[in-house]
């Protein structure tokens, strides 16, 4: 199992939703930078469940440990692992899950591949994961503050449903979007947003949505083409996310409606420097880093484990009917803002490094 990512800033998660804990080892990390567990909390309790009535009520402190790398509050440029203990865990409310396979889920597919699984509550499917991710990325915004201090990272939750908000990714703030719990800062689509999400809950159902970032500062020269070219490193990164199922840069998908003349992001000098006068590129050409904002947006399937009688069959091949007990987001969005920014930081860190590394200094 591919549990790892990066090429120099490289990280591997470990751990299942219900079992001991989880948590993430970190290689590649600069010495002599300040780093404290208070550091990381403050991202790992954005991600959290429990904080509003939108989400999982599963009761998680999420408190981490760092058990190796730093000393006296520094780096030592060794390993850095981290661990965060699962203290809510009630594997008993996925009993059914044993033998009965959750629709959509994960549960059938890793049958499959490995003829075992866990199925207390997702095992290594489970978003619980992701709680390596955000802590690696803390780190990683650390060592990007020393490399290419200046690089901004905001995401928010652009759409819920079919409720769609009006946010310009060139000023939106990460201070609007933390001002209500769905994290959308268009206050009025906000608010239709969280009744819609408690909609589906009640009825035992789930809806997704959109995720949308920019990244504000990014020098020109990221990206290594052709196979590790930015934005397909990004693409990677977000789609290995429980629940995503699409990735869009720049102009996206809507950018096919237009001719080349339409869409062709002409170039100026602005400030003593080559800028670009649209941005349909998104901040990328030719999987390079041009120095503009980085706009991408995320697609989230509406979560798998519903209370609605489904449908399904047994792990002995019989058909049944499922109805998921247990806790579970309605919707996956809110608490997935922290862990895209999380594993941009991830991308750009590592690409930050690969350039230093070759010698090249990106502009």
């Amino acid at each position: 199992m591919s549990s790892s990512t990066g090429q120099l800033f490289r990280i591997a998660t470990w751990g299942e939703s219900h079992g001991g804990g989880v948590g993430v080892v970190i290689d590649g990390c600069l010495p002599q930078l300040e780093l404290s567990e208070a550091d990381i909390q403050a991202e790992l309790d954005r991600r959290r469940p429990g904080q509003s009535d939108i989400v999982t009520p599963r009761k998680e402190a999420d408190r981490c440990e760092i058990l190796s790398g730093v000393f006296q509050g520094r780096t030592l440029g060794t390993p850095i692992a981290i661990l965060v203990r699962n203290e809510d865990a009630r594997p008993e409310a996925y009993r059914e899950m044993e033998t009965a396979f959750r629709p959509s889920h994960a549960d059938f597919t890793y049958q499959a591949k490995y003829g075992i699984r866990n199925w207390q509550g997702g095992g290594r499917s489970s978003a619980r994961e992701t709680i390596g991710r955000v802590a690696a990325g803390v780190v990683a915004r650390k060592v990007l503050a020393v490399l290419h201090p200046g690089i901004e990272v905001v995401a928010w939750v652009s759409r819920v449903h079919q409720v769609e908000s009006s946010v310009d990714p060139a000023t939106v703030s990460a201070s609007a979007i933390e001002a209500n719990a769905v994290r959308c800062p268009d206050a009025a689509a906000a608010e239709r947003m969280i009744a819609r999400i408690k909609e589906a809950r009640s009825d035992g159902d789930s809806v997704g949505g959109l995720l949308e970032c920019v990244v504000r500062g990014c020098p020109a020269g990221l990206g290594e083409p052709v196979f590790d070219k930015l934005e397909a490193d990004l693409a990677k990164a977000m789609l290995s996310l429980p629940a995503t199922k699409g990735f869009e840069i720049g102009s996206g998908f809507e950018g096919t409606k237009l001719t080349g003349h339409e869409h062709n992001d002409a170039f100026e000098m602005r400030g003593g420097r080559t800028r670009t006068v649209t941005n349909r590129s998104g901040g990328v050409q030719g999987g390079i880093s041009n120095g503009e904002d980085i706009v991408f947006r995320v697609a989230f399937k509406p979560t798998a484990t519903i209370a609605k009688v489904q449908r399904t069959v047994t792990a002995d091949g019989e058909n049944t009917e499922l109805a998921a007990r247990g806790r579970h987001d309605p919707c996956v969005l809110p608490r997935a803002v922290p862990i895209v920014e999380a594993m941009v930081w991830l991308v750009l860190c590592d690409h930050a490094l690969r350039q230093r590394a070759q010698g090249a200094v990106a502009s």
